[in-house]
């Protein structure tokens, strides 16, 4: 559970280099969403900050199986951490390309997150897939943006950093003049970034005083970038910007716009090598091009399965084919759109967030009846989280008490942004937004 700093890198490879799993955590998980984490993953150590371990020993009590906390920040003073209580290096594992990797935790339908398993063969065939989509080379520095924890940040701004043998600049707290400086400054080559951080690009107000010539491409994903404002990014600063499309469950890239091929607007590309993708209806049955259908996947970026839960693998996993749960089309030249999601799922600032999560939280609120959480249509981070909230009779509560009860249990990108209280709720209003991605 650590924010993006060197000691991130450190941790996630020293753990595989034992045959250890490595499980990222959002360095924004409450107590209340760490104890599961922890317990469902079965956890023994835990490594984070000392200002994270308050946490940790809030809960230790309620922990199966993770009774060690690491501070990095008390590393140096402990050199038998670092090194084994003889003073040598531990010794490197056997390590099979089917063991598990990391289990990267995401939303689930049921409210409660669930581990996606990755295999070292998994992380190994995903770089494999993308490097020839970015084309880093020894001399490229990026810029390390969004959070490690992710997989999709891991994957671009970690595994392919380490593969490529470029460089990164980790920037953990981002302000659009700190963001500017770091790429005149550092000569930043490639940013990969979700939208919001290329949308604050194009109207920040003083862009036109920094040089950044350096810059020589750009990479979006987690979410949608606005089609319309592709064309107006890459004129402004004068950089070819890439969107591609994936999910925890497969690693997660699995299709990108290519740097040789014109851009469709609102595509998300094609599939990479090693990736089949089909779009397919209710039965499974592919559907011929420019029909509306689900998307599914297959290739060795799919995951091994949920961790513990073989029967919500099953339900994604049929016949070697991921089934994503996104709605698309493909036209003639094999270019993939997202029309929306089949699954009822809000996307925020390229975080998932399943609404029977955040609805069981408010639910437990005392003056709470019933409440109905969806996604709220916005510029800059794609969808919000509003709750519909039905109050008991002879109760009241105003919006920013459920607010400040949601944080409680909640991560930060899950707590409603905006809060309707009604008389009743319909099942026709269950989702807001159209559900593009």
């Amino acid at each position: 559970m650590l924010p993006n700093i060197p000691e991130f890198f450190y941790s996630y490879f020293g753990v595989l280099k034992t045959g250890a799993i490595v499980v990222p955590l959002n360095t924004s998980s409450t107590p209340y969403e760490l104890t599961y984490l922890l317990n469902n993953s079965d956890s023994k150590i835990l490594i984070t900050q000392e200002s994270q371990v308050k946490k940790y020993q809030d809960i230790k009590d309620k922990l199966f199986s993770c009774h060690q906390v690491i501070s990095i920040d008390s590393l140096n003073q402990n050199e038998e951490l670092l090194t084994g209580t003889d003073g040598e290096d531990s010794p490197s594992a056997k390590i099979d390309p089917e063991d598990p990797a990391v289990i990267i935790y995401t939303a689930g339908l049921t409210g409660k997150s669930m581990g996606a398993v990755l295999t070292h063969h998994n992380l190994c065939s995903q770089l494999d897939m993308i490097q020839p989509v970015f084309r880093r080379m020894p001399d490229d520095i990026g810029l390390s943006l969004i959070p490690l924890f992710h997989s999709f940040g891991a994957t671009v701004n970690m595994l392919n950093v380490i593969q490529a043998g470029c460089s990164t600049v980790m920037m953990d707290r981002l302000t659009m003049d700190g963001l500017f400086s770091a790429i005149e400054r550092e000569k930043i080559t490639y940013i990969a970034a979700v939208p919001r951080l290329y949308l604050g690009m194009i109207f920040y107000e003083k862009a036109s005083k920094y040089n950044l010539s350096s810059l020589k491409l750009c990479v979006t994903g987690g979410s949608a970038m606005p089609p319309d404002f592709i064309p107006v990014f890459e004129q402004k600063f004068g950089v070819r910007i890439l969107e591609g499309y994936g999910l925890t469950e497969a690693s997660p890239a699995c299709s990108f716009n290519r740097l040789e091929c014109v851009a469709k607007p609102g595509s998300i590309g094609t599939s990479l090598t090693g990736v089949n993708i089909k779009i397919v209806d209710e039965h499974g049955c592919e559907l011929p091009r420019n029909e509306i259908g689900e998307l599914i996947v297959k290739g060795n970026n799919v995951m091994k399965g949920y961790y513990k839960n073989e029967a919500a693998t099953a339900a994604v996993i049929k016949d070697g084919w991921l089934h994503t749960g996104d709605l698309g089309k493909m036209d003639e030249e094999n270019y993939i759109f997202l029309t929306g999601l089949k699954k009822r799922m809000i996307i925020t600032n390229g975080f998932n967030v399943y609404p029977r999560e955040v609805e069981m939280v408010i639910n437990m609120h005392p003056a709470i009846q019933v409440s109905q959480v969806l996604g709220k249509k916005d510029l800059m981070r794609g969808e919000v989280v509003k709750a519909h909230i039905v109050l008991k009779k002879g109760h009241s509560a105003e919006e920013k008490e459920i607010m400040r009860y949601c944080k409680t249990y909640l991560s930060p990108y899950k707590v409603p942004r905006e809060i309707e209280f009604v008389k009743e709720i319909s099942d026709s209003a269950d989702i807001e937004s159209d559900g593009s991605n």
